[in-house]
């Protein structure tokens, strides 16, 4: 299931709620993203993340069942903040239920670093002196990269079966 929404939400009862979701799992993995309060050197007062529906959805839609078809997930939650949020709101939550440990690690990560780098989102940091628009960093896209090379797909997806 995946939400995009301008209300906040609590990363515990929706973990609480997948949970519940993914009974009989033999592992269960999330993630929780945070605003944060700096950038740098700079004290961050508030950050704007805007959506472009339904792209940002339907890409979204697609990273899930591309890590669905990975790795053998029992379950997959991903929700996504949009709009004004402040310092330390939880901005992102995924999470991914599998029989085995490490498809639900690699799921998550895979599906973590989609939402920083591909995700139609655009987002705008608010400071005392003014504001800007966030880009992905280098690191970022680095990330990114582990999951376009072809050698390992196949092998690890066969190993967690």
């Amino acid at each position: 299931m995946i939400t995009l929404t301008p209300s906040p939400f609590s990363p515990s009862e929706a973990l609480a709620a997948f949970e519940k979701e993914a009974r009989g799992a033999g592992a269960i993995v999330s993630f929780t993203g945070l605003v944060r309060d700096r950038a740098g050197e700079t004290d961050v007062d508030g950050l704007h993340l805007q959506a472009y529906s339904p792209m940002t959805e339907n890409g979204i839609e697609k990273a899930a069942a591309d890590a669905r078809q990975r790795w053998p997930l029992t379950a997959l939650r991903i929700i996504h903040r949009i709009g004004d949020m402040a310092p330390f709101e939880p901005i992102v939550f995924v999470a991914t239920a599998s029989a085995h440990r490490r498809a639900a690690f690699e799921a998550a990560d895979f599906l973590m670093d989609y939402l920083k780098t591909e995700a139609v989102f655009w987002k705008k940091e608010f400071t005392k002196t003014g504001s800007r628009w966030i880009e992905p960093r280098a690191e970022d896209y680095s990330d990114s990269a582990r999951w376009t090379q072809t050698d390992t797909e196949t092998d690890r997806h066969a190993r967690h079966k």
